[in-house]
């Protein structure tokens, strides 16, 4: 694999759309956008060498999409939309459906299994909350989606009189509402996790690790009761990735 091969890889969410560059070892320019905000798009990427492929997760629908198609035509390209695939960079998928599997989470499957050693649990942590169970030969066993823990806070909040946007705290007995609404978004999720840990080691999986990624990512990991490991960019790693496995095939 040519060691100069640059790859834009952007991760188009319900509320951000975050990109990087990536090119030999590592990544050496970044950015991030409200998915509303796209006519930033080209003030971020107008400054961009030209990459050899421009790689994208998109949840955020058609008029992304199409932002994306109109700014990559400064360089004569056109994006590769990524989709959840039946089998591919060691992953194997469990849908019925592959391409029902978010691309994001996807590319965050692939990510954690190139970078994390045995069984493990992947959380995708934005508007909503994913859990996905990989194991450590590359088997995606299914996963869960849940309301991310702003929308767990907001709908509660907004259903309950008197109460403002302010978080409260994660304590053991809550005493007044707004940190029973946290606590109780942050516990429903660490059981979520506790639950597919759970189900793996039923089946035989041993010592799960469990990685998160995503805005909230950051935040959550220290207020659940087991190690969570925090990777800011996993689904643009993923992203690189699938890149740098087309164009190996492509040039064999």
């Amino acid at each position: 694999m040519p060691g100069d091969l640059r790859i834009l890889a952007v991760d188009a969410g319900n509320s951000r759309v975050k990109w990087a560059l990536h090119q030999g070892a590592g990544f050496i320019s970044e950015g991030a956008f409200a998915t509303t905000d796209t006519q930033v798009i080209d003030a971020q990427w107008g400054l961009l060498d030209r990459p050899d492929l421009v790689m994208v997760a998109n949840v955020a629908g058609d008029v992304v999409e199409t932002c994306f198609r109109r700014s990559c035509e400064r360089w004569h390209l056109s994006p590769v939309l990524v989709s959840g695939k039946a089998q591919q960079c060691g992953v194997t998928n469990a849908y019925d459906d592959p391409e029902q599997l978010g691309p994001d989470r996807w590319a965050a499957l692939i990510a954690a299994h190139t970078l994390i050693p045995g069984d493990c649990l992947v959380m995708c942590m934005g508007t909503a909350t994913t859990i996905d169970a990989l194991t450590g030969r590359g088997a995606f066993l299914g996963g869960l989606i849940l309301p991310g823990l702003d929308m767990m806070h907001s709908v509660l909040a907004s259903k309950t009189a008197r109460l403002g946007p302010e978080r409260g705290q994660v304590v053991s007995f809550p005493h007044s509402t707004r940190d029973a609404i946290t606590t109780g978004a942050v516990r429903a999720t660490c059981g979520a996790i506790g639950h597919m840990r759970e189900e793996m080691q039923q089946l035989g999986y041993g010592d799960v690790t469990v990685v998160a990624t995503g805005g909230a990512a950051p935040a959550f990991a220290p207020l659940c009761g087991s190690p969570i490991s925090v990777y800011d960019r996993l689904v643009l790693q993923g992203l690189v990735r699938i890149g740098e496995t087309m164009a190996a095939q492509t040039s064999s």
